[in-house]
């Protein structure tokens, strides 16, 4: 479930937007409870991904909109000696957020590591300027 902010919003206003509007608890957001803290320059997101793996996981960053999108397929089966099936369950489930981080963070800008169901994604809150280049003016 992709959410596009109607107008550009930090990642706390969103946060908080997310928890009032009534959306924050019955969605994906409740599956993918988050924390937002800033820390040295840096937001850090500790996203809950229980039952998730991390080659479950995709981060892309698109438009300004920073999105984290897990999905994870499970399949079992029971058979008796005969090789009939006793039991056959199957398991498919997806969740994504999206947070708005501004235009000028870029990928490389953006890091991330999962450990024991959680995703820390770390983003600059500073937004970085390209160095201003000296430019010649030609003379006709």
């Amino acid at each position: 479930m992709m959410r596009y902010l109607p107008e550009r919003k930090s990642l706390f206003d969103d946060m908080f937007d997310s928890m009032f509007n009534g959306s924050g608890f019955n969605s994906a957001n409740a599956l993918m409870r988050t924390d937002i803290r800033e820390k040295d320059g840096k937001y850090l997101l500790d996203i809950d991904l229980p039952g998730y793996t991390k080659e479950d996981i995709k981060i892309s960053l698109y438009n300004g909109n920073l999105t984290v999108h897990a999905e994870h397929n499970e399949s079992q089966e029971e058979k008796d000696e005969k090789g009939n099936v006793l039991r056959q369950e199957r398991y498919r489930g997806s969740v994504s957020r999206s947070f708005y981080v501004g235009d000028a963070i870029r990928e490389t800008d953006v890091h991330a590591s999962f450990n024991n169901g959680t995703l820390t994604v770390e983003i600059p809150t500073a937004e970085k300027k390209e160095a201003e280049e000296k430019k010649f003016i030609s003379i006709l």
